[in-house]
């Protein structure tokens, strides 16, 4: 019998693995990250260790500035997923989808489409973008502000709620005796006219099989809260200790209570990077043999994006220097917050502080064997800080592979992962309330997107 109690494991690919020199490692995939079948069976990895859901982030720009740029976001993770579909039976499908370069129609038809095709495996994460780089190869010379994206994030979400329940997958009834094809009544425009957009819907495509995707998002910042609390079913989160974990989850609840919603709504999926051994000194040398060879240059660029200034004439191994306060940081928040938080932990020097964020970017960052790594993230989840966990493996497969094989295991001992799966659709693995199917009104139900 399955205890009530269990926590989610999704695993986020990128690449060959989360740490910048993940590539330069003799065993790397490095030469395989623009084939498919690279991707299909990292998916079959994890489903094998009954992980909820596979996710892609995504970034719409290839700067190539370095000899050393890894061109990690290959493929179009819409496209990716629908090839993973067809090799995989049971796990989760999760895609990025920006709401600042996005049309509601097509994305809700996109995601819809997969929905149908996985048989209900879906979900997408709602992300406003990050980068001048992308917003250029959209037509926009800068990206706009941060109100201004998260206004449109506002919108485009409530539009693709809209879409996704415009009609129902019973409304299509073929009888050729009775010369009878759909319910044409229950089929209606939406109507929709905003300050962004204007779509008159419905959609091409009913209802999906568990009702509609599962809604992700990621944004730290108050503003990014605040869209979580109103319309996401859960959200990745960046937290590198227990303090920042805590903290988030109250900044969470707090909007939840301003939207009416009950405590615990929206279930928290921190990042998780792991180095695993059979004992703590394998494991440690996993991360050093990682480290020594660290391009020092991309990190330090990457750095200088996280922090919004230049790093590059910072000595290597003398203190980070003071950094502003987050109330005058305009970049990402939650990433700026996590380097905070390093910096006051640690006080680094800039190698040290470039070894933390090496995988990951200052995710929650576990090194030893498998009891001491669940250990902690029992501790968690039993906190409730955490309802699961975002794997980010160091290397790609081999990381997945440890984790699946080393880690997976010791949480079913203790009771609180799966042996197998139970459901079919992405939210009976996630164990979220479907949304209200037959209610007619596709503004109404239990959306609670990013």
């Amino acid at each position: 019998m399955t205890p009530a109690k269990q926590l989610n494991l999704g695993v986020l690919i990128y690449g060959c693995g989360h740490h910048q020199a993940a590539w330069m490692m003799p065993e790397s995939s490095i030469e395989l990250i623009g084939n498919v079948t690279y991707y299909q069976e990292l998916a079959r990895i994890a489903e094998s260790g009954f992980l909820d859901a596979v996710f892609f982030a995504d970034n719409q720009s290839f700067p190539a500035t370095t000899s050393t740029e890894v061109p990690a976001f290959w493929f179009d993770p819409m496209i990716n997923l629908t090839a993973i579909s067809q090799v995989t039976n049971r796990i989760g499908l999760v895609s990025t989808i920006s709401s600042t370069f996005s049309n509601p129609f097509t994305a809700s038809r996109q995601l819809l489409s997969l929905d149908h095709i996985s048989k209900g495996r879906v979900g997408w994460n709602l992300v406003t973008s990050m980068s001048d780089w992308e917003a250029e190869n959209h037509g926009m010379d800068h990206l706009p502000s941060r109100e201004r994206r998260y206004q449109k994030a506002h919108e485009f979400a409530e539009v693709m709620d809209k879409l996704f329940l415009s009609w129902y997958r019973g409304d299509f009834s073929p009888n050729r005796s009775a010369n009878h094809l759909i319910n044409e009544q229950n089929i209606e425009p939406i109507d929709h006219v905003g300050t962004y957009f204007k779509v008159k819907g419905p959609s091409t495509t009913p209802s999906s099989p568990q009702g509609k995707p599962v809604a992700m998002q990621a944004g730290a910042s108050d503003q990014g809260i605040e869209l979580a609390a109103k319309y996401a079913d859960a959200v990745y989160s960046v937290s590198w200790n227990l303090k920042q974990a805590m903290e988030y989850r109250n900044r969470l609840e707090q909007h939840l209570v301003k939207q009416n919603k009950p405590i615990r709504h929206v279930k928290i999926f921190p990042g998780l990077v792991t180095y695993i051994g059979r004992t703590k000194e394998e494991a440690y040398s996993k991360k050093l043999e990682l480290d020594k060879r660290l391009p020092l240059e991309n990190a330090i660029k990457q750095l200088s994006y996280f922090i919004g200034e230049d790093c590059s004439k910072w000595e290597l191994d003398e203190r980070v220097p003071s950094l502003p306060p987050i109330d005058s940081f305009t970049g990402p928040v939650g990433r700026y917050k996590t380097i905070l938080e390093i910096v006051h932990d640690k006080e680094p020097t800039l190698r040290e502080l470039l070894g933390y964020i090496s995988a990951g970017g200052g995710h929650l960052t576990l090194i030893g064997t498998p009891e001491e790594i669940v250990d902690e993230m029992e501790r968690w989840f039993n906190l409730g800080v955490a309802d699961g966990f975002n794997l980010m493996p160091p290397t790609l497969p081999s990381g997945l592979k440890d984790f699946v094989e080393l880690i997976i295991p010791e949480l079913q001992k203790r009771g609180i992962f799966r042996k197998g799966y139970e459901g079919a659709t992405l939210r009976e693995h996630l164990d979220l309330v479907p949304p209200g199917s037959r209610d007619r009104s596709p503004q109404r139900g239990n959306y609670e997107e990013e």
